[in-house]
């Protein structure tokens, strides 16, 4: 299996517009940080989690031609405004499945009404296939995918278990139960904000807490703010087996 991170930024990325903060102005690439989005290769399919406002970018910069499918982890627009860029993979490949609560669905035919039209629908946008999941195991072109549950703060996301590997982002809390499922794994991909608390995701201290308790073998943090700081300096303080992620970051199972 092999993960690629395709962004590891918040809702506005990094650098921010207008910003003056020394990590906006940085020259470091591992600094400069697209809309949270990570691509798995796995049994010669490709899934991608989450389309946001930089999909076509980061499309572009890894020259991907075909998408075997989508899962969605929320509505929130950072995760979900690149829809219409599935456009190119529809018109080449047809099909494009796409993984989503119904909660996200309705949102979504809310938002992107024009592409959820069951008459007079606009020409020329991708005709998406929908399969909605609850909080069960289900399958995703041949590939079993553990939903997991968490809260956002406000509302409900979903993160993803495949195999080993687990990717969880916009997490602020996680019920036991749920926490059941992150267990044994070999990498865990986790949102991590910045130090100071936020009332909708975890901050530094929360996260290490939760890799404490969930003991992954290998964890890398994401939908990572400015605030925290220069990503090489903050990586030479972190524990043993717990980096921070970057744009572009290859991971291989």
């Amino acid at each position: 299996m092999k993960i690629t991170i395709l962004g590891t930024g918040t809702s506005q990325g990094i650098p921010v517009i207008g910003s003056d903060h020394p990590v906006c102005k940085s020259t470091d690439s591992k600094d400069k940080r697209l809309r949270v989005s990570a691509m798995i290769e796995y049994k010669d399919k490709r899934l991608v989690i989450d389309c946001g406002p930089d999909f076509r970018q980061q499309m572009l910069r890894h020259d991907v031609s075909h998408l075997d499918g989508v899962l969605f982890t929320h509505e929130h627009a950072d995760h979900t405004a690149g829809l219409d860029d599935l456009r190119p993979f529809f018109f080449r490949q047809g099909e494009i499945n796409c993984h989503m609560t119904s909660r996200v669905h309705k949102a979504l035919q809310e938002r992107f009404s024009y592409m959820f039209a069951t008459v007079n629908k606009y020409p020329g946008v991708a005709d998406l296939t929908v399969h909605e999941f609850e909080n069960d195991s289900f399958m995703a072109s041949g590939i079993k995918i553990i939903p997991v549950l968490a809260d956002h703060g406000f509302i409900p996301v979903h993160g993803f278990r495949i195999e080993d590997f687990a990717y969880m982002t916009d997490v602020k809390t996680i019920s036991t139960s749920e926490k059941q499922k992150l267990k044994n794994l070999d990498v865990l991909v986790l949102n991590m904000l910045r130090e100071q608390e936020h009332h909708t995701h975890l901050n530094l201290e929360e996260a290490l807490e939760l890799v404490r308790e969930l003991q992954p073998q290998r964890t890398y943090f994401t939908h990572i703010s400015h605030h925290l700081g220069f990503h090489e300096e903050v990586e030479k303080n972190l524990p043993e087996g717990v980096f921070l992620a970057y744009d572009n970051l290859e991971i291989n199972l």
